[in-house]
């Protein structure tokens, strides 16, 4: 009898290829953003989000509270950091908050 060759993979190795090979990068990159930023933000602030949408590089946030699209506002940079530091790859390179 021919020896077998070990061809095993893990679960989140053959649906990375599954991903690559069908190009749902984008997809799972949306889905993935909206998911750190309810991490990220927690409660307080997710209670007065509306949306949370990817388009290209940029992350456009709608907000129902001004003061605290204000407050956020100073913080950008810090959030876009946060955010990439979360998905481990850069996915954000602005944020837009309405």
């Amino acid at each position: 009898m021919a020896k077998r060759t070990s061809n095993e993979s893990s679960i989140s190795e053959v649906l990375q290829q599954f991903i690559q090979v069908n190009r749902l990068e984008a997809g799972m990159d949306k889905i993935d953003v909206e998911q750190a930023w309810k991490n990220l933000m927690g409660n307080g602030v997710n209670s007065y989000t509306q949306e949370v949408i990817l388009k290209g590089t940029t992350l456009y946030v709608k907000l129902t509270s001004a003061v605290l699209r204000e407050e956020l506002s100073y913080g950008k940079q810090k959030i876009i950091d946060m955010l990439n530091e979360e998905l481990r790859k850069e996915v954000v390179k602005d944020l837009i908050l309405r």
